[in-house]
């Protein structure tokens, strides 16, 4: 991956993937970093380019570090999901919309079990 507009689509893809991870539409997102919801679009899609400064903002607003937004540029293309990682992120989405704690903590006691079993 060596091109900028490359780059671009990475960080939106990342953007996008812990967006969705928090249980977040992008509306919700847009007004989180002060944007339209038709910036934030652009942003996750990598149309419109991101400056350090409102990329700092988007991981303040995501709880992640700047970061975490290039990692995998590497490898491979985050916008090139496996089955198994699009699992995860809607895994994570709907244990997030979750609102009873005890139905939470069951969930996850139920998942250290089975990851236990190999």
């Amino acid at each position: 991956m060596n091109r900028a507009n490359d780059i671009d689509r990475h960080v939106g893809a990342r953007i996008r993937e812990r967006r969705i991870m928090l249980g977040l539409s992008q509306q919700q997102m847009a007004d989180l970093i002060g944007v339209t919801y038709q910036q934030a679009h652009k942003y996750e899609r990598g149309i419109n380019r991101i400056s350090s400064g409102r990329l700092y903002e988007i991981a303040q607003a995501l709880s992640v570090p700047v970061n975490y937004f290039f990692e995998g540029i590497e490898t491979n293309r985050a916008s090139d999901l496996n089955a198994r990682q699009r699992m995860c992120l809607e895994l994570a989405r709907n244990f997030a919309t979750i609102t009873n704690e005890r139905h939470q903590e069951a969930l996850s006691q139920l998942a250290r079990a089975l990851a236990a079993e190999g």
